[in-house]
């Protein structure tokens, strides 16, 4: 199954995955603060940081065309750092989250940490190609 994908499909993955994250942070959970918990004014921050992912996604798939590669080792090390600067924002504000709010995060995080996964077994793969 990781033959079958190329890094310029990953690219639109992530791409695709960072704007629904940032719909979500953004719009939905920070105008309902009272159903998940956590401060708009966190998930602002945390959909800007996904926004940003987006667009290098969105430019690496359209733009990127040789040294493919180094490209995606940032979006791997950029979906790391948020993944693992999500559980310390949970811990921050766990005990205004909900039910609700908890689950997302840590359905985020289970995508996330899968994709994480999934990006570093193709990686290794190209490079050792090379």
């Amino acid at each position: 199954m990781i033959l079958n994908f190329t890094i310029k499909k990953l690219f639109l993955i992530d791409c695709l995955g960072a704007l629904i994250n940032t719909i979500f942070l953004g719009l939905i959970l920070a105008e309902n603060e009272f159903i998940f918990g956590m401060p708009p004014a966190v998930l602002y921050v945390l959909s800007s940081l996904t926004f940003m992912y987006f667009l290098y996604s969105l430019c690496c798939y359209f733009l990127v065309t040789r040294n493919e590669v180094n490209y995606f080792k940032n979006i791997v090390i950029a979906n790391a750092f948020y993944f693992f600067l999500t559980p310390f924002i949970v811990l921050a504000f766990y005990k205004s989250l909900t039910v609700l709010g908890l689950i997302y995060f840590i359905l985020e995080l289970l995508v996330l940490g899968g994709l994480i996964f999934f990006e570093i077994n193709v990686l290794n793969r190209h490079l050792q190609q090379k």
